[in-house]
């Protein structure tokens, strides 16, 4: 995550009114949000910048975005910040991905706390410093019993190894005469995933214009709505949030089903 704003006061929602402004209403808010940030390396690159300038300032814009998804009335927001394939990346720049993750959650735990937000993860642990794994497990159980926006990381995630964690628990718990193969059905098998419990995506947006999922939340991204932008993240913002919202809520969603 990033550079905080330590001093910052809690967000205040937006009002039925002001939403309208923003050609929105309550009832086209998406319950949960998940998020391919990409970009930040480009961004830094056209400006001559280092790759950790531009990790820096997608960590203020993912900071933005997640208050405008409270603001607006969203349940859940999921942001895509490190799949299990980034660790191909040079050592010194996964270093500076953790600092800053472990900045934020220091110098913005009371914000996060006066905002109501709870905190959650998806991923391995496995391979994760110590240090931000306890700094992980301090935000969670602080916020554990926030009732506000989820704010939740996708750390070393990669949707292949989800599911292949999942299909073991059903295995194992199969082996061990806990569940009948005749009983494992979608219901099962999601309760497996690490967003068990959690509500699926209705929307993903990804920045800086590509158009695949690139691992993530295949199971769970089955009905979502995909808006794609040009725009690389640092140059995103709660603007850009606002009018994929806008886009998504004059779409017709329909499972599989007919125009009506």
């Amino acid at each position: 995550m990033g550079t905080a704003v330590t001093d910052a006061a809690p967000f205040v929602p937006y009002d039925d009114d002001q939403l309208a402004s923003f050609g929105l209403q309550r009832d086209m808010i998406p319950r949960h949000v998940a998020v391919i940030m990409d970009g930040n390396g480009r961004w830094a690159k056209a400006r001559g910048l280092s790759r950790s300038e531009g990790h820096a300032r997608g960590a203020e814009v993912a900071r933005a975005v997640g208050e405008e998804a409270a603001k607006v009335g969203c349940e859940q927001i999921t942001l895509y910040c490190l799949s299990s394939e980034n660790w191909k990346r040079p050592a010194a720049e996964l270093d500076q991905l953790f600092g800053l993750l472990q900045s934020y959650l220091t110098s913005e735990r009371e914000h996060v706390l006066d905002s109501n937000f709870r905190f959650t993860t998806v991923g391995r642990r496995e391979g994760l410093p110590e240090r931000t794994l306890r700094h992980l497990d301090e935000m969670t159980e602080l916020t554990a019993g926030r009732d506000g926006l989820n704010l939740c990381l996708a750390l070393n995630y990669g949707s292949r190894d989800e599911l292949v964690d999942a299909a073991r628990s059903v295995a194992a718990d199969v082996a061990a005469g806990r569940l009948a193969i005749d009983a494992i059905d979608e219901s099962v098998f999601a309760s497996k995933l690490y967003t068990a419990g959690m509500p699926d995506p209705d929307l993903v947006i990804r920045t800086a214009g590509e158009m695949r999922l690139s691992n993530f939340l295949l199971w769970q991204n089955s009905y979502a709505e995909f808006w794609v932008t040009e725009t690389c993240w640092p140059d995103f913002g709660a603007d850009g949030f606002r009018g994929a919202l806008v886009d998504y809520a004059g779409r017709t969603r329909r499972f599989g089903g007919l125009d009506g």
